[in-house]
């Protein structure tokens, strides 16, 4: 394949991207919509399944990562980590892109889905991932009691100490509410493996992971 310099390939992955668009900048410290005081809303259980919420740039990458991973009966790409309501695609606001991970908790822990948020980004960038930059793309990983807020401490602590001076720069936030995204946004990257972000930007994303957690992939019956 032709190689192109850097700087035009990423101009023309924002230009066909289209979706994810909406960065927020005028959030210049995304602290600031952090809501780190508030009490964690707990989830209900249903049929067995759990739900686990994670951000890490664009919703479309991380949706199709946890929809390959064993025991996620399904990933859901929206929005939250902010205060304003209804949140939508052109107005998404201070929220950032979130995905919703239905998991069944006798086959995948809510410990090994927080390594597999991990290690499928770029821990230290700050507000983004790859070429996705602003407050929307920003990583936030959310727990909804005090067991899973320990698991994600004791995690960012050991991973820290492994950084040499840099930091994790994912928020840690009490879950509030989750937004559903809309409806083409959904399986996007199945749906659509045509698109140049998907082809550029997910796949070699999701094709790293893959290769970091071969043990936690489905199998082609699952």
């Amino acid at each position: 394949m032709k190689k192109y310099p850097i700087l035009i390939v990423t101009l023309i992955l924002f230009a066909l991207h289209g979706a994810c668009k909406p960065s927020n900048d005028t959030n210049k410290e995304a602290e600031a919509v952090a809501q780190k005081t508030q009490t964690p809303v707990q989830t209900e259980s249903q049929d067995g399944l759990k739900k686990a919420y994670f951000a890490s740039g664009c919703f479309w990458c991380v949706e199709a990562i946890y929809e390959s991973v064993k025991g996620v009966k399904e990933a859901v790409s929206g929005y939250s980590g902010g205060k304003t309501p209804n949140p939508s695609y052109e107005n998404h606001a201070d929220h950032a892109e979130v995905v919703e991970v239905i998991y069944d908790p006798n086959v995948v822990s809510f410990g090994q889905l927080v390594d597999v948020y991990f290690g499928s980004q770029n821990i230290t960038q700050v507000n983004g991932q790859g070429p996705d930059r602003g407050t929307s793309y920003r990583s936030i990983i959310f727990y909804q009691n005090d067991t899973e807020k320990k698991i994600i401490d004791e995690k960012i602590a050991e991973l820290n100490k492994q950084l040499n001076g840099d930091k994790v720069a994912a928020q840690v936030l009490p879950f509030q509410k989750f937004w559903k995204a809309e409806d083409y946004h959904q399986d996007y990257e199945k749906n659509n493996p045509g698109n140049p972000y998907i082809q550029n930007v997910s796949v070699p994303r999701i094709n790293k992971f893959r290769e970091k957690f071969p043990e936690l992939l489905k199998t082609e019956k699952e």
